[in-house]
């Protein structure tokens, strides 16, 4: 029973073929999965696929890269969102300091606004990190985020930053990239996090795991990272999926 906790399944990329690709999520044993929206039409789409699938769930915010786009009224949107009986988390939101279409400041601003309504709503938190782990870790400590916890999505930082992360109340959550050959961090990661902090995800359509690398994502693919997680930790491939889902319905409160 695999928990996929970030996937993309709103995305343009699943337009043509929706169906087929939760049939195969469910013929690789994937139960339950969290459909992230990041902006204002990825939003509105997460929200119609939770309506209409039950194992789905949903979580809302808004990303750093789009930061400059967000209005008081997004945020107000996103409280009222909060309440509703399918959404589990706020995010994603963080920092990205790859592309510069949101200047760092409004970022930081627009992330701090986040944080600050999860604490209002009790609602975990959905962390996006690009080439910006000192800043996150910082923000996360002076908005006292620990009060909600939440994920490190895609987390490819060092295990100390790691450490910085569960120390606040975080889950590390590791996808595609903890199978790539070269990739020494993720690895390193996940056999360093404790199990009960861990969690698996694809952030399909993107960082598909090898050998389906530079291919589209999709939720069926989790399989490949609970195994490659299971092969390094030398555990039993079932040990591995039965703890991550667990942490993961415990997080999102899913009974």
């Amino acid at each position: 029973m695999l928990f996929d906790t970030h996937v993309h399944l709103n995305a343009d990329q699943f337009d043509e073929d929706l169906e087929e690709v939760l049939g195969r999520a469910k013929e690789a044993g994937v139960e339950y999965m969290v459909v992230v929206g990041f902006d204002e039409k990825t939003i509105n789409r997460a929200m119609a696929l939770v309506e209409r699938y039950d194992f789905l769930y949903a979580a809302v915010g808004w990303h750093p890269v789009d930061a400059i786009d967000m209005k008081d009224e997004h945020l107000q949107w996103l409280e009222e969102l909060s309440s509703h009986r399918k959404v589990v988390a706020l995010g994603e939101m963080g920092l990205d300091y790859h592309w510069d279409k949101s200047p760092k400041e409004v970022q930081k601003q627009v992330f701090r606004e986040q944080i600050r309504l999860a604490k209002k709503v009790k609602l975990p938190i959905i962390i996006h990190n690009r080439e910006a782990d000192r800043d996150i870790v910082d923000m996360l400590k002076e908005e006292n985020a620990s009060e909600v916890g939440g994920i490190m999505h895609c987390f490819g930082g060092s295990v100390e930053i790691a450490q910085e992360c569960l120390d606040m109340n975080f889950h590390i959550s590791l996808g595609g990239p903890v199978t790539f050959k070269n990739a020494k961090r993720p690895k390193q990661v996940a056999k360093a996090v404790p199990l009960d902090r861990l969690l698996i995800e694809t952030d399909c359509p993107y960082l598909a795991p090898h050998p389906n690398r530079g291919k589209r994502n999709e939720p069926a693919y989790v399989k490949l990272v609970a195994e490659q997680i299971a092969e390094l930790r030398e555990l039993e491939y079932d040990h591995v999926v039965q703890q991550t889902t667990e942490n993961a319905k415990k997080l999102f409160g899913i009974s």
